[in-house]
């Protein structure tokens, strides 16, 4: 007779297995269908990245100059993502990218599933899978064409190889290393969560190998580095990692502003993460059979996983308080949260209790999760619809022409077959010669190009860059060089506005 396990629930036996990667399923399918629900046009980060993709493929492959430098201004390395994503759209569209992103959000959930059941147990696994499953920043980065989505992904493999590997020979953990630097050179921001999995890479061996498991760190980190650096060697000058990283221009966003909306957007995984590491700390198992023997991570351990782990949440909120700026907060707070679900899940196992005591506040955490998710997912993920007017834009525009467009990047995609990169004139900035000889800039110079006829057509809907939308429409209301030629209505969550279009006569 074979031997009996003291307890069934002491082992993963197959159909506890089967189980849970049933459930686990169940979970992905959910999160598609939740991020899968979303639609709009392109949004202009994801219009930017796609048609800059086309432009450094042709640069790659038949050596076309390029007609900017992405990499200047770029938060990633623009011959990574950018050029994915083109080869994607030249076979499935903008569609296709978006279900990458998404394959890529699925991936990282079932690798976050695996880490937390490598880390504690399975409950926990399923507990972490469903909470990250359901957060808004998982819902719109999986269907949101920008290079979030990969990011998340690289760090997932790399969270889940330092731990897969922490009782293995310690040159197993440069296993690592490539997607820690792949993931900073697909998004530099990503950097921020370096230190976090050097660190584990020492907590996930100390167990086993005492101070030694400092060398498992350093070598790790030493991997990381030495990639980055050859990557760095080989790629030139990178003016956007300072310019959008490390040396980014401060913002006027406030503090509480961002403490506020990140609670909104992440509160509820990271109190649980909290709770989770508090009762992880007090008791490493949860005792539904005390009679099962077994040795578990010291106290000392077990805290300083916990913070950590759940400390790593703050991380983006911090950074970006530091700038006082909320650009891509909503996103990057999603990154954290990937590094605190695992005690959230653990938070969530402990809270239904042994042998499903309380199933009930489990459901409510969920489901509590779930709805602000999807109303928050939805406010995001709202973006003006451009459809009819890239089709009339179409019927106006040539390779000749110059047009002023609050957001060039949207056209710059749709119209690329059409116009250049260049023909389209943002209102963020511009330098003017007007026809009296003056050198003007800012909003004066958008002024003086109008009233100069400057442009064969412009194209507003407001909200974007207010002082130069009013210098623009000013020279409009008292030039007859132009006339309103079209008007196409849209609404967002932030209310309803149109696309107006005026064409040079």
């Amino acid at each position: 007779m074979p031997e009996t396990p003291e307890s069934a629930w002491s082992v993963d036996g197959r159909r506890s297995t089967l189980i849970s990667r049933c459930a686990l399923l169940l979970i992905l399918f959910v999160q598609a269908g939740l991020s899968l629900r979303l639609r709009g046009t392109a949004f202009q980060d994801e219009a930017l990245y796609i048609a800059s993709g086309h432009y450094e493929l042709a640069n790659l492959v038949h050596g076309t100059p390029l007609p900017v430098d992405f990499a200047s201004y770029f938060s990633g390395h623009p011959k990574l993502y950018p050029v994915l994503a083109a080869v994607v759209d030249t076979q499935f569209g903008l569609t296709g990218v978006r279900l990458t992103s998404l394959l890529f959000m699925l991936a990282a959930t079932a690798l976050l599933y695996a880490t937390t059941r490598r880390l504690f147990n399975t409950r926990a696994a399923l507990g972490a899978a469903a909470l990250f499953a359901v957060v808004q920043s998982t819902m719109v980065l999986g269907y949101l064409a920008t290079y979030d989505a990969a990011a998340v992904f690289l760090l997932s493999l790399a969270l889940h190889l330092v731990v897969r590997t922490g009782r293995m020979p310690v040159h197993a953990v440069l296993l690592a290393a490539p997607p820690i630097a792949l993931a900073i050179g697909v998004k530099y921001a990503a950097g921020l969560y370096a230190p976090t999995l050097v660190l584990l890479a020492v907590l996930t061996a100390y167990r086993h190998r005492g101070p030694k498991a400092l060398i498992r760190g350093a070598v790790l980190g030493a991997g990381a580095l030495a990639l980055l650096g050859i990557g760095y060697a080989l790629s030139g000058p990178l003016g956007g990692i300072s310019s959008t990283t490390t040396d980014r221009a401060h913002g006027t966003d406030t503090a509480w502003t961002m403490l506020r909306h990140s609670a909104q957007w992440g509160g509820l995984v990271f109190l649980t993460a909290l709770g989770g590491s508090v009762a992880y700390v007090v008791k490493a198992r949860m005792v539904e059979m005390p009679w099962v023997a077994g040795s578990t991570p010291g106290r000392v351990r077990r805290a300083l996983l916990g913070v950590l782990l759940t400390g790593t949440a703050l991380l983006a909120t911090a950074y970006q308080i530091h700038i006082q700026t909320e650009i891509s907060l909503y996103k990057h707070v999603g990154f954290g949260l990937l590094f605190a679900a695992p005690l959230a899940g653990l938070g969530m196992a402990r809270l239904v209790g042994p042998h499903f005591r309380h199933p009930q506040l489990g459901i409510m955490l969920f489901v509590l999760t779930l709805v602000f998710g999807m109303v928050q997912a939805q406010s995001s993920y709202s973006f003006p619809d451009s459809r009819q007017t890239m089709a009339y834009l179409r019927t106006i525009v040539d390779r000749k022409g110059s047009y002023l467009v609050e957001e060039q990047e949207v056209p710059g995609y749709y119209l690329r077959d059409v116009t250049g990169w260049n023909q389209w004139q943002n209102t963020y900035g511009m330098d003017y010669h007007a026809k009296n000889g003056k050198d003007l800039s800012g909003p004066a110079a958008f002024e003086a190009a109008v009233r100069d006829g400057h442009f064969d057509a412009i194209v507003l809907h407001g909200g974007v860059t207010p002082e130069v939308d009013e210098a623009v429409r000013s020279a409009l209301r008292t030039s007859d060089r132009y006339r309103l030629a079209a008007s196409f209505p849209f609404t967002t969550s932030s209310g309803t506005s149109a696309y107006r279009i005026w064409v040079k006569q």
